[in-house]
């Protein structure tokens, strides 16, 4: 038997479904992630905007398109926010939502039919480990949301923040063959078990032979013990997704983000002084109800004292159910004008600080071969392109600007496995 897992969204998504994909290879089943017959489709969907959750209601036309006898069984954000949309639709079977997605392969095996949402608040669900990955895998430590930031919908949908036991999380990053392990959740920063953080999760991991990186964090969880829980991490990737969303302290409070733009600047300061060279990347929310040009304004001039090393900039999407729905929005014209605008200036900090790294060592992770390159990121999160044979993980010199990040070639040092 064979079946097709289609994801949409975030890496949370994209870790849950390669868990279910372990869960149906366990019991016999072929598994793929591209669009071809098969005997079981399961969608993963995702509703963090309006237009996410709109391509996951046409995923089941696309789906249908290739085969018209489809039986779908829909999870996820998407199906959690509007079941109806989903269930309605001719070749879905099984509407489940966001939440206790490992009951997803016992309720197939029952023969389970109709919509089976589950929104209570239970504790951590526990998931199979992802399929193995050579490159990079994702490993989820914790589920749900407790910031309730007025433009998002994910704290409703995902519920209460919840943790993976530190033991669980540590021993599936241990034991990962992968080259880098990405540290993953919907709030990582809120990570705990007991009396115990992310800082005493990146100790107990520090001696993983493979390099660790943390997903997306809140400004505020950073703290001198958290950075000094980092550098004692044996391959520590030195990058920092920090959400900002805005440099204006007045859109701040009206999206109820818990920080001022100096006080963000204050985390990246300790950032800096622990590592100097480390990559600081963000997400801005471009046109929030109520921004002025003034506050657009703050926001860029925040954007260059924190040099990030990359912008993830979007416009803002109305969400019916969170509080920013009722404030008043922002021309479209005006959000397009401004997303441009963020996005050159993300362009031109990125250019800026990987200019710093020309000529110098860094560690690569490759992930693709592409028209004769190998592609993968450094440590510091730099797109690098290396030509000729395909390589493992390796020590490159940085050679000179291209494409989307740097061109390199091997260094003399050699492949990176034993790296101290």
């Amino acid at each position: 038997m064979k079946a097709v897992i289609f994801t949409l969204g975030c890496k949370v998504n994209e870790c849950e479904s390669a868990s279910l994909a372990r869960a149906l290879c366990a019991r016999g089943w072929e598994v793929t992630e591209e669009l071809e017959p098969a005997d079981l489709y399961i969608l993963n969907t995702c509703a963090v905007t309006a237009e996410a959750e709109k391509k996951s209601r046409q995923a089941v036309a696309r789906i249908r398109a290739v085969c018209p006898s489809a039986r779908i069984a829909v999870c996820g954000c998407a199906a959690e926010r509007a079941p109806a949309s989903f269930a309605e639709k001719e070749g879905v079977f099984l509407v489940s939502g966001a939440r206790r997605k490992g009951e997803l392969i016992a309720l197939l095996e029952e023969g389970a039919c109709g919509v089976r949402i589950d929104g209570s608040d239970a504790p951590y669900d526990e998931m199979p480990a992802p399929r193995p990955q050579r490159a990079r895998a994702f490993v989820k430590i914790q589920d749900g949301c407790n910031n309730f930031c007025s433009y998002c919908i994910i704290p409703y949908l995902r519920g209460r923040t919840r943790s993976r036991s530190l033991e669980s999380a540590a021993a599936e990053i241990l034991a990962s063959p992968a080259e880098e392990v990405v540290i993953t959740g919907i709030d990582v920063s809120s990570y705990r078990d007991g009396a115990r953080d992310l800082a005493d999760l990146l100790l107990a991991v520090k001696d993983a032979p493979a390099r660790i990186r943390l997903g997306s964090l809140e400004a505020g969880v950073i703290t001198p013990r958290l950075l000094d829980a980092a550098a004692q991490v044996r391959c520590f990737a030195p990058h920092f997704h920090l959400s900002l969303q805005s440099g204006s302290d007045a859109v701040l409070k009206r999206m109820n983000r818990h920080y001022t733009g100096e006080e963000f600047l204050s985390r990246v300061a300790l950032v800096r002084a622990a590592f100097p060279d480390a990559a600081v990347t963000t997400d801005i929310i471009a046109g929030f109800p109520g921004e002025t040009e003034a506050d657009f304004a703050a926001t860029c001039a925040l954007a260059r004292r924190a040099g990030f090393s990359q912008i993830h900039a979007f416009p803002y999407s109305r969400r019916t159910g969170t509080v920013a729905a009722r404030m008043q929005d922002v021309p479209p014209a005006v959000k397009k004008e401004r997303l441009h605008r963020l996005l050159g200036l993300g362009e031109e900090l990125r250019r800026s600080y990987e200019a710093r790294f020309v000529g110098r060592t860094l560690e690569l992770v490759p992930e693709e071969r592409k028209g004769g390159y190998t592609v993968g990121y450094s440590e510091n999160y730099i797109r690098l392109y290396v030509p000729g044979e395909p390589c493992s993980r390796a020590r490159v010199r940085a050679v000179s600007p291209f494409r989307d990040g740097l061109l390199a070639e091997l260094s003399p040092a050699g492949r990176a496995d034993s790296a101290e």
